[in-house]
């Protein structure tokens, strides 16, 4: 199969449709069913919305904003309408709050917002009132007093003309979409990319994938597609040629059994708890069944890539016929042959499981503003996958360190700059560097991400602490959801930690602990000692200053809606901080000398 070397966005559709067409280019889950459009369909339904759009006066540089709860081809059809007719695509995340909304269409001037449903139309028409363009809001389903995406489709050829000129006009460094990242701190930051900058992750990333058949592989989509690295990832499905499946978090079990993907995206929080499933009912085994789950995930601990022996290979042969079959199995998991992780570091512990239980995790690195792939694992070859790495760099990238650790990045990926924020913009790239904000080193060529420069404390002894490093070790509890370690100022580390309600209920069983509604039943001595337990045996693989000395337990999971974590389930440490400010002057002052 012989391609042009896409230059533009939508020119990746248009080698599809030339090269090797699709029945089943996209295909949505609506419902119980799904929805199939074919690359011609596609097309077609692509052009016929950027006539639409060009008879409603949509100039080149306008901004179209998008919101939708969950991926769907509507979003993609009016993605590539967008980008033909020159216009810019700005996708915002459903779970933002009315102000940001309000933030990010004002500064963004949208002309246009697309919503895929009648809540989140709402949402958009509580603060209409505030917004300067006064931008008309259409939705992927008929609702009454709302626009209907599909009513602005023309097959009117009277504007072909204008609309092949705006679509030879558009370059490969033009702004093809403006993405406004929630941020841990402060109001969401816009970032310009252009077609050139997502298109060479594009081409970049294609020699890290397994081999995919066009055709014939499929690849299962449920991250939010406003997030760059997954609409990267649709770009390069369409590529590939490989039919891509749309669903949402909500239904992705069933789903995964149903479309059998040969690839998918995740981010690390999917992972834990799929893998906290997994070991929870592979130990409430008894016998037999309960000693082999056991030993074969004592054998997954020890998993590398390269190097093992024999008679371990032939041990890993042996696990993976009598327990990890049926895992993978159970999961829907039998055909896959990749699973992208991104977003945050994911744990080690994971990586080996997955791995050795052949499903294929490939960890990578990137931010938003380097569109996103700066590095990533891969199988495709020998030596090019390390467990606790973010793989070698891809094409074209190049990394270099301060000597603070914190990682530079120069190349076709980096960012065009923040939107309307030119001292911001200059504060972050210099002499075409982009300062990341993240610490990292190279072993062997391999790519190791350590800790995010801010996130890092001193202790009163003045020493530092790398929080992340701390909060990936203590999550490998089964008993840990989630955690953040704290102690700027203090003379010690300390951890808010939100119990694992599931893997402590049956320890509430078995204690006689009556679990009340409230969740103040986790807070039970049995259950302290327990959690403390299992940090008392992570904390021996770091150094005294580092070591979690107290913590304090955070009933409730830490959420979106509440501010507390970024839509990519990143910490907002500073909310976070002032919501528990009373569980921390607890920990910290009560704690003696934190031993």
């Amino acid at each position: 199969m012989s391609k042009n070397i896409p230059q533009r966005l939508f020119d990746i559709a248009y080698n599809q449709l030339h090269h090797f067409p699709l029945e089943k280019m996209i295909v949505t889950k609506k419902g119980q069913s799904w929805e199939t459009i074919s690359t011609q369909t596609f097309i077609q339904e692509v052009e016929a919305l950027a006539f639409g759009l060009l008879s409603l006066g949509i100039k080149p540089g306008d901004k179209i904003a998008m919101i939708t709860s969950y991926n769907r081809a509507e979003w993609n059809i009016i993605d590539h309408a967008v980008l033909q007719i020159g216009a810019i695509n700005v996708p915002i995340y459903p779970t933002m709050t009315e102000s940001d909304y309000e933030y990010i269409l004002n500064h963004s001037e949208a002309k246009m917002v697309f919503v895929s449903d009648s809540g989140l139309a709402k949402k958009v028409q509580s603060i209409h009132a505030k917004l300067h363009a006064q931008p008309p809001v259409y939705c992927f389903e008929r609702n009454e007093g709302i626009g209907f995406w599909r009513d602005l489709m023309s097959t009117d050829e009277q504007f072909r003309s204008e609309f092949d000129h705006r679509k030879s006009a558009v370059k490969a460094d033009d702004l093809a979409t403006i993405i406004y990242t929630s941020g841990t701190t402060g109001l969401p930051k816009g970032v310009m990319l252009s077609h050139r900058n997502i298109v060479s992750t594009v081409l970049a990333s294609e020699p890290r994938l397994p081999h995919l058949e066009a055709g014939v592989s499929k690849g299962l989509s449920f991250l939010p597609v406003c997030h760059i690295y997954e609409r990267m990832l649709h770009y390069l499905f369409f590529h590939k040629c490989i039919s891509v499946y749309m669903t949402n978090m909500e239904a992705i079990k069933d789903d995964l059994n149903e479309v059998k993907p040969q690839i998918f995206s995740a981010v690390p929080r999917l992972l834990e708890k799929v893998f906290d499933g997994i070991v929870q009912k592979g130990l409430s085994n008894t016998g037999i069944k309960k000693v082999l789950f056991q030993w074969a995930l004592n054998l997954a601990n020890e998993w590398e890539a390269e190097g093992k022996s024999a008679i371990y290979q032939m041990k890993l042969a042996i696990a993976r016929k009598l327990v990890f079959s049926k895992v993978k199995a159970a999961l829907g998991l039998t055909d896959i042959r990749a699973i992208a992780s991104g977003s945050a570091a994911l744990q080690p512990r994971l990586a080996r499981f997955f791995n050795a239980a052949g499903m294929t995790v490939l960890e990578g690195y990137g931010l938003t503003e380097t569109s996103p792939v700066v590095s990533v694992n891969t199988v495709r070859d020998r030596g090019m996958l390390r467990v606790g790495s973010v793989g070698k760099l891809v094409a074209g990238v190049e990394v270099k360190m301060m000597e603070d650790g914190e990682i530079l990045v120069k190349g076709p990926n980096v960012m065009m700059g923040y939107y309307k924020q030119p001292e911001l913009t200059a504060e972050v790239i210099k002499d075409g560097w982009f300062h990341t904000g993240d610490i990292g080193i190279f072993q062997d060529g391999f790519l190791v991400i350590t800790d995010r420069k801010k996130e890092m404390f001193k202790t009163s002894g003045g020493k530092y602490v790398a929080p992340q490093v701390l909060e990936n070790a203590l999550k490998e509890s089964l008993y840990i959801e989630q955690c953040m370690v704290v102690g700027e100022g203090q003379k010690f580390a300390g951890a808010l930690v939100v119990p694992d309600r599931v893997a402590l209920g049956a320890l509430a069983e078995k204690f006689k602990i009556d679990r009340d509604a409230e969740g103040e039943w986790l807070k039970h001595a049995s259950i302290q000692e327990i959690i403390w337990s299992d940090i008392h045996k992570i904390n021996q693989r770091f150094g005294k200053w580092e070591q979690v000395k107290a913590f304090s337990i955070v009933k409730d999971p830490f959420s979106i809606e509440r501010g507390e974590i970024t839509p990519t389930l990143k910490l907002k440490r500073k909310k976070i901080q002032e919501t528990y400010q009373h569980l921390m002057e607890k920990m910290f002052h009560h704690s003696g000398d934190g031993n």
